[in-house]
């Protein structure tokens, strides 16, 4: 349950939010609920309505927690194209 209501969270899979996320913004911003999101049945978000007096932009509200996409993406082994061949 949130602080703006009493009602429990709505919980919805991942793939659902993805398939339906304008109409469930919708129903967030004009009934005032908030929705738990998960994955493999993992809550991973919550979505939640802003204050009607909410006048702070939300740039720069997000940080990215991860390592940069190096650590993501590299084998740490070398590529015969990184090699240059003389």
């Amino acid at each position: 349950m949130t602080a703006a209501n009493s009602f429990p969270d709505r919980t919805i899979m991942a793939s659902r939010f993805k398939a339906e996320c304008l109409a469930i913004l919708d129903q967030v911003e004009h009934m005032r609920i908030s929705v738990v999101i998960t994955k493999h049945g993992r809550p991973i978000a919550r979505l939640v309505p802003l204050e009607a007096e909410y006048d702070q932009t939300t740039v720069g509200s997000v940080h990215l927690v991860a390592e940069p996409d190096q650590a993501y993406y590299s084998t740490g082994e070398a590529w015969d194209a990184d090699t240059a061949a003389d």
